[in-house]
């Protein structure tokens, strides 16, 4: 696939997937224009780097469909300035949208390959304010609390009480919870030591595994 063909799946896809239907921050936009989606993806998925639908990555993982990204990004409501932990490191792609957009990120991934494929491709492409860990996503990471914003790329029963504890107040957290067929997107905002939470669309994502999250098989 040239880069000419990546550029026009690029562009449409901002076009038709995001400001279509409804993606309207423009720092968002602008983050989904320049980060190349096609490093991020296996070779033999290259062609569909920009498709409208979810890719699978090694490991049994999945790179979130465009439109998602973008909507979890802009849930998030990022100006610049937050700290980020995010679950589910994935592929690297979410954690360089999050890197254009925040101050400092910090990302957690329980398969090491993943990690490590994913700082690979980030230090090549010059993000210098990513941290990356390896380890149980679910229990967050507390000796880098507290954060503005927690993202969790993965779905869970319910909501962590370990990414609760770490998020600041008047944070955010976005995290997709129900069971393994039907999950609902959910903003949850820590209010005077409460948790408001508001419902953004249904959603479908690889289970949260760990100790406050679904057990491994």
């Amino acid at each position: 696939m040239s880069d000419a063909d990546l550029q026009t799946a690029k562009i449409n896809m901002l076009r038709r997937q995001l400001s279509g239907r409804g993606i309207a921050d423009d720092r968002v936009l602008a983050a989904m224009g320049k980060v190349p989606r096609e490093r991020f993806v296996p070779p033999e998925s290259l062609f569909e780097a920009y498709a409208d639908r979810a890719l699978s990555i090694d490991c049994g993982q999945t790179i979130s469909q465009p439109y998602m990204v973008a909507l979890m990004t802009e849930a998030m409501e990022l100006s610049g300035t937050e700290r980020v932990l995010e679950i589910g490191t994935g592929s690297g792609y979410q954690t360089a949208i999050l890197a254009e957009l925040a101050a400092e990120v910090v990302s957690i991934e329980r398969h090491a390959l993943l990690s490590q494929q994913a700082a690979k491709i980030l230090q090549e492409l010059g993000y210098r304010n990513v941290r990356l860990f390896v380890g149980d996503g679910s229990l967050g990471r507390p000796d880098q609390a507290p954060y503005d914003r927690i993202m969790v790329t993965a779905m869970a029963a319910q909501c962590p009480r370990a990414l609760f504890d770490q998020l600041r107040e008047g944070g955010l957290i976005i995290i997709p919870i129900g069971g393994h067929e039907h999950q609902v997107l959910h903003a949850i905002r820590k209010v005077s030591g409460a948790a408001k939470t508001t419902l953004l669309t249904g959603c479908r994502f690889v289970p949260l595994i760990g100790e406050q999250g679904w057990s491994d098989g």
